[in-house]
């Protein structure tokens, strides 16, 4: 009851806050069950002057506190849960919030390493950067007799407490939707959340973001227009994480860029190419290279900044990926069509012919078209929508690497506007096609199949024993039944009655607080 209760009241504060700032005014009503409608156009009645201008959703994540912006930015990455027009809308949200006190970030640091500040660094200067969960500064470190320039970046106080609390929110938001919305189940909702909170969670201990910048930089060390920067494990922890200083030319100040006269065409290359590589040779990219996280050093040389937010990708992702652009590439629609039944994402029932000519669709236009027409990433976003026709499950860590397609290579354009971005991805997908499905990817497949294919059968003999008892119990169960108590009966009976009864009194709540808000506005008016 408590929780519920909890929960609603929190709830309707949201709710308060996106009617106050028109977010409901972009919902279609169509999409909305009748007793929502009411709600909707009840809460459209106390939309402050002026909401109607610029991006509602935004400014009302803004205002509901850290976990809302992180909540928006991830659906930014999910149109297929928000919508395009909203998603669109999502893109403008900035993680930016007011600094905390330099007194604060010291105290962390020096609560963290174990030292205090003035002998971890010789030099700590005050926030140059802050966002919802972290800000940083720039210092100064010494080796050696060597002074080196850092960027260390404090987690903010008492954020994981916060987040905890709006994310139990959001479950609550979740599991009651997929109860009753069929929409819901096949969006699945509470898996958005949950995907959500891993990797808040992850944010949130910098010390796997200094692990993800490691394992980036092992898998570019031989890349010649890419690197990472250097982290100092020994002034990292949890709560703090300390890299080298990156004095490189943001990508964002194009100014900059055309006072050292950089050849742009070239640096929009760089930018697609390394991000194509580490998606399909690592199965391991950026999922937020935005200008601002991408800077040029001395040498030519992209560097990437900002590690909390990364994307994934399984070697059948990474193939279905590959073979999907090679098929867009050479206009073999059937292949893109057969690769998508053979991952399993489109559910066997459906015609595989049906599904190409779906495709097909897709396709022609764009090859009508000039380069600079041609955009990968609206490629990916079409190609997501047409599979909902045929059933195909949301596939979150595709729709991430679509998202950051499309912010890689809104990069690359601003450099050059007539990036032919085919081309310029032609050469990597088929390197990695010929190295992990040609000739030699066949032999290396085979060979991890027999080892895969030895340890089956070592295993064997523990499985058949296990197959054994579990028949034997479920013989057992079929001649005798499975039988509950009195007992238990009735206390599933009071557990599901209260369950119903104080959900029951929640929607209530919301209700009469919706009604209230109104009643209120309307006596100001008067």
């Amino acid at each position: 009851m408590i929780s519920a209760l909890t929960h609603s009241a929190r709830l309707a504060r949201a709710a308060f806050v996106f009617a106050r700032e028109g977010v409901f005014g972009v919902v279609d009503p169509s999409l909305v069950p009748p007793p929502g409608q009411l709600a909707m156009r009840l809460a459209r009645l106390i939309e402050r002057p002026g909401a109607k201008s610029g991006p509602r959703l935004s400014r009302a994540l803004t205002r509901l506190g850290p976990a809302y912006l992180k909540l928006g930015q991830f659906l930014a990455t999910r149109p297929d849960v928000v919508g395009v027009a909203m998603a669109r809308d999502l893109e403008s949200l900035q993680d930016r919030l007011p600094p905390f006190s330099q007194a604060e970030a010291e105290a962390v640091i020096a609560l963290s390493l174990e030292r205090p500040v003035g002998t971890a660094f010789t030099r700590f200067g005050p926030s140059v950067a802050a966002a919802s969960i972290a800000q940083v500064h720039r210092g100064e470190t010494e080796r050696g007799g060597v002074r080196q320039a850092v960027a260390v970046k404090v987690l903010r106080p008492n954020v994981a407490s916060r987040f905890r609390r709006d994310l139990a929110d959001f479950f609550f938001v979740a599991r009651e939707a997929e109860k009753y919305s069929a929409e819901a189940r096949r969006l699945r909702l509470v898996e958005v959340i949950n995907t959500m909170s891993r990797s808040v969670a992850m944010e949130m201990d910098l010390r796997l973001e200094a692990a993800a910048l490691s394992e980036m930089a092992e898998n570019t060390r031989n890349d010649p227009d890419f690197r990472v920067p250097t982290v100092d494990w020994d002034r990292t922890t949890h709560n703090v994480l300390t890299m080298e200083w990156i004095d490189g030319i943001a990508l964002s100040d194009h100014a900059g860029l055309a006072a050292a006269r950089i050849d742009l065409p070239d640096l929009g290359r760089k930018v697609i190419q390394s991000f194509l590589r580490h998606a399909l040779r690592d199965g391991f990219f950026h999922a937020d290279m935005h200008p601002g996280n991408l800077f040029l050093d001395e040498a030519g040389r992209l560097v990437a900044v900002d590690f909390g937010i990364m994307g994934r990708l399984g070697l059948k992702e990474r193939r279905f990926l590959a073979e999907i652009l090679l098929g867009f590439i050479t206009r073999d629609y059937r292949r893109v069509a057969e690769v998508h039944f053979e991952a399993g994402y489109v559910p066997s029932h459906h015609s595989v012919e049906n599904f190409a000519q779906a495709i097909r669709a897709i396709g022609e236009p764009i090859h009508n078209r000039t380069a600079e027409e041609i955009s990968m990433a609206r490629l990916l976003t079409l190609l997501l929508e047409v599979t909902g026709l045929f059933d195909m499950r949301t596939r979150p860590e595709l729709i991430l690497l679509q998202k950051t397609m499309v912010v890689v290579e809104g990069v690359a354009r601003s450099f050059d506007p007539k990036l032919d971005i085919w081309k310029i991805a032609d050469p990597v997908v088929r390197e990695w096609i010929e190295r992990n499905l040609g000739p030699v990817g066949r032999i290396e497949g085979a060979v991890a199949g027999a080892g895969v294919l030895g340890r089956v059968m070592s295993d064997l003999p523990s499985v058949a024993a296990r197959a054994v008892t579990a028949l034997e119990q479920f013989e057992t169960m079929t001649r005798e039944g499975l039988t509950l108590s009195p007992e238990t009966v009735a206390a599933l009976g009071r557990t599901e009655g209260r369950k119903n009864r104080w959900r029951t009194i929640a929607l209530w709540i919301i209700a009469i607080t919706f009604i209230a808000i109104l009643f209120a506005v309307r006596r100001l008016a008067i």
